[in-house]
């Protein structure tokens, strides 16, 4: 299964890549897209079928031969971990049932001292773990979702009410996919990471372009705008904010939004 998802993901970055960026001519009668699997072989100092049985997982290989094709691909350093992982070379979590992940206490009563600044505790399929008073006075409720759709991406891009509290709502979806690929990887792969990606392309097959992009990065801390909930009243600003895993310990992240003072 990892083989099959390191050949993907090269494949992907390598179609992405073009010949330009690598020095070399694009060509008039040019039909793949990005580089040839040739020309990334000869940048890369591997053989042409090895490389080939890479992308379609046949093989393994070294360290040294996927931090060259990293480069020829010009992989960022979150990529390049990814590539590594995926090989083995850094041990992700068994492949098994997700374990438990209890909210610690001390996250709960942290954010439930923010009465002006709507947070949610996420875990690392971005699935809703707690929410505190000031959320709910925003956005809907997540308690009146059902527990195995309470999930933030899954709620923007499926739920008209979240996508009338945030209009603007694209941007910052795309932002949380590519923060959930680079850090599904470092945390439990078991069910929960395959079945967002199955929901995903079930709820909105549209976006497929964006669930099979293989880009990865931080969340940005970005100002939003959102519509108050009660008829009338002015749109409010808000500086929307990641906290990564380790802020109060576990691997659980922090969504919080704090208002931006006119």
């Amino acid at each position: 299964m990892r083989r099959r998802e390191l050949g993907g993901f090269l494949r992907a970055h390598r179609e992405q890549l073009a010949p330009q960026e690598v020095g070399l001519p694009s060509g008039p009668r040019r039909r793949t897209p990005g580089l040839r699997r040739e020309e990334v072989a000869a940048l890369s100092g591997v053989g042409v079928a090895w490389y080939t049985w890479l992308e379609q997982g046949r093989v393994e290989t070294s360290r040294a031969v996927l931090e060259a094709v990293s480069r020829t691909l010009r992989l960022g350093t979150e990529e390049r971990g990814h590539v590594l992982r995926l090989a083995g070379y850094t041990a992700p979590p068994p492949d098994g049932e997700d374990a438990p992940d209890q909210v610690p206490g001390a996250l709960r009563r942290m954010i439930g001292a923010w009465p002006r600044s709507p947070a949610l505790v996420l875990d690392t399929v971005l699935g809703i773990a707690a929410w505190n008073t000031a959320w709910t006075e925003v956005w809907p409720d997540p308690g009146a979702v059902p527990a195995a759709d309470r999930n933030l991406l899954l709620l923007l891009i499926g739920d008209p009410a979240h996508q009338r509290v945030l209009p603007d709502w694209e941007p910052v979806v795309i932002d949380l996919h590519r923060h959930f690929r680079g850090t599904a990887d470092t945390g439990p792969a078991g069910r929960g990471v395959r079945e967002l990606g199955e929901r995903l392309r079930t709820v909105r097959p549209d976006l497929a372009h964006w669930w099979g992009c293989r880009t990865m990065g931080s969340f940005a801390p970005r100002t939003v705008r959102l519509t108050a909930p009660e008829a009338g009243a002015p749109p409010a600003s808000y500086e929307l904010t990641l906290l990564a895993p380790g802020v109060a310990g576990g691997t659980h992240s922090v969504l919080v939004q704090t208002p931006v003072e006119r």
